[in-house]
């Protein structure tokens, strides 16, 4: 496949794609990652570049004018030991900024080549206030699998829209007949723009039991509390300017206005 490098062929059982880029609190990406160093899992393949992703420019050290950087998009595997399903783990560190159901449909290409049957997807649900304990939102390419979200730990809330690839593959998956599930964290818009690992960890939890694996969460829990705490002080600042708003009075009367 053009633009794809193959480094290894791993021979898989039965596999699932696990797939994930940045985006709203990088919930995707935070637990993506998480899962691919835990379960060390390890990288066959990559897909290039070129036609997908242009630099905005280059970096500077000591004056000397460096080569452009591109991200990366890479897969790795997962063999069980025992009986399927192994896992392919897909990860980029950037969405590209056009061909995006060309980008989804080449990494489906890459995947399919080691016969994957499902595809799982994650995203972040944006919700207007802090939720004390987030939801993980699902979805799947059809009502058949709904109780199987549901017994993970999955809400099912009816219509919405998944933006960008980690909607977009999913989509992709389910014109070509394969099943599809897509897992959303909620996380609160004011704190659309900074790390939630407590969300991903929320999309994690349900994640490894589809998958009927097990994981240590104890790293991820300790990230989750140190962001904890920098976005209880942006929820506290926005109730203070909140509160300072609607308090002060409608309107002052200047010294000398007559009254109406």
């Amino acid at each position: 496949m053009k633009g794809v490098r193959i480094h290894n062929e791993p021979e898989l059982t039965d596999p699932w794609l696990v797939a994930a880029w940045p985006g709203v609190g990088n919930v995707a990406l935070i637990a993506a990652t998480y899962l691919k160093d835990k379960l060390e899992a390890e990288e066959f393949a990559e897909i290039g570049p070129s036609g997908f992703f242009e630099p905005g420019g280059v970096f500077i050290k000591d004056n000397v004018i460096e080569a452009p950087e591109f991200p990366s998009s890479k897969f790795h595997f997962w063999k069980r030991g025992d009986t399927g399903p192994d896992l392919v783990i897909f990860v980029s560190e950037a969405q590209p900024a056009a061909k995006a159901h060309e980008y989804a449909n080449m990494v489906l290409d890459v995947a399919g080549k080691f016969g994957i049957r499902r595809v799982c997807t994650l995203a972040a649900a944006l919700t207007e206030h802090y939720p004390d304990k987030p939801r993980v939102i699902g979805a799947a390419t059809s009502a058949a699998l709904h109780d199987e979200l549901s017994k993970c730990g999955a809400v099912l809330t009816g219509d919405f829209y998944v933006a960008g690839l980690n909607g977009v593959l999913a989509g992709a998956a389910k014109a070509r007949g394969l099943e599809g599930l897509c897992l959303l964290g909620e996380t609160a818009k004011y704190t659309a723009k900074i790390a939630n690992p407590r969300a991903s960890k929320a999309v994690l939890g349900v994640l490894t039991q589809l998958l009927d694996v097990e994981i240590d969460m104890a790293e991820l829990e300790e990230l989750a509390a140190s962001t904890e705490r920098q976005i209880k002080e942006i929820g506290d600042e926005m109730r203070r300017e909140y509160l300072q708003h609607f308090t002060r009075p409608i309107w002052e009367r200047d010294e000398g206005t007559e009254n109406g």
